[in-house]
Protein backbone atom coordinates (compact mmCIF):
# COMPACT_ATOMS: atom_id res chain seq x y z
CA UNK A 1 0.00 0.00 0.00
CA UNK A 2 2.70 2.13 0.85
CA UNK A 3 4.36 1.77 -2.21
CA UNK A 4 1.07 2.00 -4.35
CA UNK A 5 0.85 5.71 -2.46
CA UNK A 6 4.22 6.77 -3.20
CA UNK A 7 3.87 5.83 -7.00
CA UNK A 8 0.53 7.74 -7.08
CA UNK A 9 2.10 10.78 -5.35
CA UNK A 10 5.10 10.59 -7.78
CA UNK A 11 2.96 10.09 -11.29
CA UNK A 12 0.54 13.61 -9.61
CA UNK A 13 3.87 15.30 -9.00
CA UNK A 14 4.76 14.64 -12.73
CA UNK A 15 1.17 15.53 -14.02
CA UNK A 16 1.54 18.93 -11.83
CA UNK A 17 4.40 19.81 -13.12
CA UNK A 18 3.71 18.90 -16.87
CA UNK A 19 0.63 20.90 -16.37
CA UNK A 20 2.44 23.86 -15.30
CA UNK A 21 4.92 24.10 -17.73
CA UNK A 22 2.11 24.03 -20.38
CA UNK A 23 0.42 27.03 -18.68
CA UNK A 24 3.74 28.48 -18.72
CA UNK A 25 4.45 28.41 -22.39
CA UNK A 26 0.77 29.63 -23.23
CA UNK A 27 1.08 32.84 -21.31
CA UNK A 28 4.71 33.11 -23.29
CA UNK A 29 3.33 32.65 -26.93
CA UNK A 30 0.79 33.77 -29.24
CA UNK A 31 -1.30 31.39 -29.48
CA UNK A 32 -3.21 32.06 -32.66
CA UNK A 33 0.19 32.26 -34.72
CA UNK A 34 0.86 28.60 -33.04
CA UNK A 35 -2.37 27.47 -34.43
CA UNK A 36 -1.96 29.22 -37.43
CA UNK A 37 0.94 27.84 -38.25
CA UNK A 38 0.15 24.37 -37.72
CA UNK A 39 -3.14 24.75 -40.17
CA UNK A 40 -0.79 25.60 -42.94
CA UNK A 41 1.09 22.19 -42.35
CA UNK A 42 1.46 20.14 -45.80
CA UNK A 43 0.49 16.16 -45.66
CA UNK A 44 2.90 14.85 -47.66
CA UNK A 45 6.22 15.96 -45.68
CA UNK A 46 4.04 15.37 -42.27
CA UNK A 47 3.50 11.66 -43.57
CA UNK A 48 7.63 11.61 -44.91
CA UNK A 49 7.95 13.03 -41.18
CA UNK A 50 5.07 9.82 -39.54
CA UNK A 51 7.63 7.63 -41.46
CA UNK A 52 11.18 8.26 -40.09
CA UNK A 53 9.73 8.32 -36.61
CA UNK A 54 8.61 5.09 -36.87
CA UNK A 55 12.15 3.77 -38.52
CA UNK A 56 13.59 5.67 -35.63
CA UNK A 57 11.44 3.49 -33.41
CA UNK A 58 12.14 -0.04 -35.16
CA UNK A 59 15.99 0.64 -35.20
CA UNK A 60 15.56 1.53 -31.55
CA UNK A 61 13.88 -2.01 -30.99
CA UNK A 62 16.58 -3.33 -32.96
CA UNK A 63 19.18 -1.71 -30.75
CA UNK A 64 17.56 -3.22 -27.65
CA UNK A 65 17.01 -6.90 -28.98
CA UNK A 66 20.92 -6.86 -29.97
CA UNK A 67 20.93 -6.19 -25.71
CA UNK A 68 18.76 -9.14 -24.77
CA UNK A 69 20.33 -11.55 -27.34
CA UNK A 70 23.53 -10.84 -25.90
CA UNK A 71 21.99 -12.07 -22.68
CA UNK A 72 21.22 -15.14 -24.25
CA UNK A 73 18.06 -14.37 -24.82
CA UNK A 74 17.02 -14.70 -28.53
CA UNK A 75 13.89 -12.72 -29.04
CA UNK A 76 12.51 -12.68 -32.04
CA UNK A 77 12.34 -9.42 -33.90
CA UNK A 78 8.57 -9.63 -34.64
CA UNK A 79 7.86 -10.30 -30.54
CA UNK A 80 10.69 -8.02 -29.77
CA UNK A 81 8.94 -4.88 -31.87
CA UNK A 82 5.40 -5.74 -30.55
CA UNK A 83 6.94 -5.29 -26.80
CA UNK A 84 8.70 -2.16 -27.60
CA UNK A 85 5.46 -0.29 -28.91
CA UNK A 86 3.35 -1.76 -25.97
CA UNK A 87 6.49 -0.16 -23.78
CA UNK A 88 6.05 3.00 -25.36
CA UNK A 89 2.33 2.81 -25.01
CA UNK A 90 2.64 2.70 -21.56
CA UNK A 91 5.51 5.59 -20.66
CA UNK A 92 3.25 8.00 -22.43
CA UNK A 93 -0.58 6.73 -22.03
CA UNK A 94 -0.12 5.11 -18.60
CA UNK A 95 1.99 6.99 -16.31
CA UNK A 96 0.06 5.87 -13.07
CA UNK A 97 0.86 2.27 -13.65
CA UNK A 98 4.47 0.27 -14.72
CA UNK A 99 6.28 1.94 -16.83
CA UNK A 100 7.24 0.86 -20.38
CA UNK A 101 10.84 -0.01 -19.95
CA UNK A 102 9.98 -1.60 -16.50
CA UNK A 103 7.38 -3.74 -17.76
CA UNK A 104 9.75 -4.78 -21.00
CA UNK A 105 12.13 -5.75 -17.88
CA UNK A 106 9.75 -7.94 -15.87
CA UNK A 107 8.30 -9.97 -18.66
CA UNK A 108 12.10 -10.78 -19.85
CA UNK A 109 12.90 -11.49 -16.94
CA UNK A 110 9.45 -13.75 -15.95
CA UNK A 111 9.93 -15.79 -19.41
CA UNK A 112 13.41 -16.27 -19.88
CA UNK A 113 14.65 -16.80 -16.40
CA UNK A 114 17.65 -13.49 -16.37
CA UNK A 115 18.77 -12.31 -13.60
CA UNK A 116 17.14 -8.63 -12.72
CA UNK A 117 20.85 -7.34 -12.21
CA UNK A 118 21.48 -8.21 -16.11
CA UNK A 119 18.38 -7.11 -17.43
CA UNK A 120 18.27 -3.59 -15.49
CA UNK A 121 21.87 -3.59 -17.09
CA UNK A 122 20.93 -3.74 -20.52
CA UNK A 123 17.57 -1.46 -20.36
CA UNK A 124 19.96 1.24 -18.64
CA UNK A 125 22.72 0.76 -21.57
CA UNK A 126 19.82 1.40 -23.85
CA UNK A 127 19.19 4.38 -23.12
CA UNK A 128 22.46 5.60 -22.34
CA UNK A 129 23.72 4.63 -25.78
CA UNK A 130 20.83 6.98 -26.92
CA UNK A 131 21.57 10.02 -25.16
CA UNK A 132 25.28 9.47 -25.86
CA UNK A 133 24.49 9.80 -29.59
CA UNK A 134 21.77 12.65 -28.76
CA UNK A 135 24.97 14.12 -27.04
CA UNK A 136 27.53 13.82 -29.98
CA UNK A 137 24.99 15.17 -32.86
CA UNK A 138 24.20 18.07 -30.70
CA UNK A 139 27.89 18.45 -30.27
CA UNK A 140 28.09 18.07 -34.08
CA UNK A 141 24.93 20.98 -34.56
CA UNK A 142 26.50 23.07 -31.99
CA UNK A 143 29.95 23.74 -33.93
CA UNK A 144 27.73 25.00 -36.81
CA UNK A 145 26.23 27.27 -35.28
CA UNK A 146 27.13 30.81 -35.82
CA UNK A 147 27.10 31.01 -31.76
CA UNK A 148 30.08 28.94 -31.87
CA UNK A 149 32.71 30.95 -34.06
CA UNK A 150 34.19 32.62 -31.05
CA UNK A 151 37.43 30.75 -30.87
CA UNK A 152 37.94 27.69 -28.72
CA UNK A 153 34.04 27.06 -28.44
CA UNK A 154 34.10 24.53 -31.52
CA UNK A 155 36.84 22.72 -30.44
CA UNK A 156 35.55 22.78 -27.01
CA UNK A 157 32.10 20.83 -28.17
CA UNK A 158 34.28 18.39 -30.38
CA UNK A 159 36.60 17.26 -27.82
CA UNK A 160 33.45 17.16 -25.31
CA UNK A 161 31.79 14.64 -28.05
CA UNK A 162 35.43 12.53 -27.82
CA UNK A 163 35.36 12.49 -24.17
CA UNK A 164 31.66 11.23 -23.89
CA UNK A 165 32.65 8.26 -26.40
CA UNK A 166 36.10 7.15 -24.83
CA UNK A 167 34.00 7.77 -21.12
CA UNK A 168 31.28 5.72 -22.52
CA UNK A 169 33.55 2.98 -23.70
CA UNK A 170 35.25 2.64 -20.33
CA UNK A 171 32.24 2.30 -18.34
CA UNK A 172 30.96 -0.15 -20.43
CA UNK A 173 34.45 -2.52 -20.10
CA UNK A 174 34.81 -2.05 -17.10
CA UNK A 175 30.92 -2.58 -15.46
CA UNK A 176 28.95 -4.23 -18.11
CA UNK A 177 31.46 -6.78 -19.50
CA UNK A 178 28.79 -8.99 -20.78
CA UNK A 179 27.87 -7.02 -23.43
CA UNK A 180 30.81 -4.73 -24.22
CA UNK A 181 31.08 -6.90 -26.97
CA UNK A 182 28.38 -4.87 -29.23
CA UNK A 183 29.51 -1.90 -28.10
CA UNK A 184 30.20 -0.81 -31.25
CA UNK A 185 26.93 -2.22 -33.27
CA UNK A 186 24.94 -0.89 -31.13
CA UNK A 187 26.89 2.59 -31.16
CA UNK A 188 25.75 2.28 -34.66
CA UNK A 189 22.24 1.71 -34.25
CA UNK A 190 22.13 4.60 -31.69
CA UNK A 191 23.38 6.72 -34.55
CA UNK A 192 21.00 5.56 -36.91
CA UNK A 193 18.36 5.81 -34.74
CA UNK A 194 18.89 9.63 -33.59
CA UNK A 195 19.91 10.46 -37.23
CA UNK A 196 16.45 8.90 -38.63
CA UNK A 197 14.45 11.80 -35.56
CA UNK A 198 16.82 14.24 -37.23
CA UNK A 199 15.75 13.64 -40.52
CA UNK A 200 11.66 13.10 -39.19
CA UNK A 201 11.86 16.30 -37.31
CA UNK A 202 13.44 17.85 -40.89
CA UNK A 203 10.16 16.97 -42.33
CA UNK A 204 8.18 18.70 -39.70
CA UNK A 205 10.16 21.65 -40.98
CA UNK A 206 9.64 21.37 -44.66
CA UNK A 207 5.95 20.58 -43.20
CA UNK A 208 5.62 24.13 -41.61
CA UNK A 209 7.37 25.50 -44.56
CA UNK A 210 10.43 26.40 -42.30
CA UNK A 211 13.36 26.79 -44.86
CA UNK A 212 15.81 29.04 -42.22
CA UNK A 213 17.50 28.01 -39.60
CA UNK A 214 17.35 24.51 -39.88
CA UNK A 215 20.37 23.83 -38.01
CA UNK A 216 19.59 25.84 -34.84
CA UNK A 217 15.96 24.22 -35.00
CA UNK A 218 17.54 20.80 -35.26
CA UNK A 219 20.04 21.88 -31.96
CA UNK A 220 17.42 22.75 -29.68
CA UNK A 221 15.12 19.53 -31.22
CA UNK A 222 18.17 17.59 -29.57
CA UNK A 223 18.65 19.41 -26.73
CA UNK A 224 14.68 19.29 -25.97
CA UNK A 225 14.92 15.29 -26.35
CA UNK A 226 17.98 15.07 -24.03
CA UNK A 227 15.89 16.96 -21.41
CA UNK A 228 12.40 15.25 -21.81
CA UNK A 229 14.55 12.13 -20.72
CA UNK A 230 14.56 13.61 -16.92
CA UNK A 231 11.54 11.92 -15.42
CA UNK A 232 10.26 15.40 -13.93
CA UNK A 233 7.17 15.41 -16.22
CA UNK A 234 4.85 12.64 -18.32
CA UNK A 235 6.63 11.34 -21.16
CA UNK A 236 8.52 14.68 -21.78
CA UNK A 237 5.35 16.49 -21.78
CA UNK A 238 5.88 20.18 -20.73
CA UNK A 239 9.90 19.78 -20.18
CA UNK A 240 10.02 19.56 -24.53
CA UNK A 241 7.66 22.52 -25.25
CA UNK A 242 10.23 24.54 -22.55
CA UNK A 243 13.32 23.39 -24.02
CA UNK A 244 12.21 24.79 -27.42
CA UNK A 245 10.66 28.47 -26.19
CA UNK A 246 14.02 28.93 -24.73
CA UNK A 247 16.39 27.31 -26.66
CA UNK A 248 14.72 29.58 -30.08
CA UNK A 249 14.94 32.77 -27.62
CA UNK A 250 18.70 32.37 -26.82
CA UNK A 251 19.38 31.58 -30.33
CA UNK A 252 17.30 34.24 -31.63
CA UNK A 253 14.73 32.22 -33.79
CA UNK A 254 10.87 32.31 -33.41
CA UNK A 255 9.23 31.24 -29.94
CA UNK A 256 6.15 30.47 -31.48
CA UNK A 257 7.78 28.34 -34.59
CA UNK A 258 9.74 26.29 -32.17
CA UNK A 259 6.87 25.55 -29.81
CA UNK A 260 4.65 25.20 -33.07
CA UNK A 261 7.60 22.16 -33.87
CA UNK A 262 7.38 20.77 -30.53
CA UNK A 263 3.30 19.86 -30.69
CA UNK A 264 3.76 18.92 -34.11
CA UNK A 265 6.96 15.92 -32.81
CA UNK A 266 4.56 15.48 -29.83
CA UNK A 267 1.42 14.30 -31.81
CA UNK A 268 3.69 12.09 -34.57
CA UNK A 269 5.14 10.36 -30.83
CA UNK A 270 1.83 10.37 -29.07
CA UNK A 271 0.30 8.58 -32.60
CA UNK A 272 2.82 5.91 -33.24
CA UNK A 273 2.43 4.72 -28.96
CA UNK A 274 -0.76 4.85 -29.28
CA UNK A 275 -0.37 1.48 -31.93
CA UNK A 276 0.74 -0.40 -28.88
CA UNK A 277 -2.87 -0.16 -27.17
CA UNK A 278 -3.46 -3.34 -29.29
CA UNK A 279 -0.95 -5.42 -27.13
CA UNK A 280 -1.85 -4.25 -23.67
CA UNK A 281 -5.19 -6.05 -24.40
CA UNK A 282 -3.67 -8.85 -26.33
CA UNK A 283 0.15 -9.12 -24.82
CA UNK A 284 2.32 -9.90 -27.23
CA UNK A 285 3.53 -13.77 -27.31
CA UNK A 286 7.49 -14.13 -26.39
CA UNK A 287 8.16 -16.25 -29.42
CA UNK A 288 12.12 -16.81 -29.90
CA UNK A 289 14.12 -17.15 -32.92
CA UNK A 290 14.38 -20.49 -34.83
CA UNK A 291 18.25 -21.78 -35.43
Amino acid sequence: MVAAGRKQLITALKLGISAALIYFILTKIDLEQVLGTLKKTRPLYLFMALLFFVLSKVLAAFRLNLYFHQLQVHLAQKSNLKLYVLGMFYNLFLPGGIGGDAYKGYLIKRHFGVKTKKVVSVLLLDRLSGLLLLFLYACLLAMLLGQADAGGIKLLFGASGVLAIVVFWYLNKRFFNEVFPIFWRSFGYSALVQLAQLVSVLFILRALAIGLDTVGYLFIFLLSSIVSVLPLTIGGIGSRELTFFYGAEFLGLDENTAVGISMVFFIITALVSLAGIVYHFKKPELRLTRH
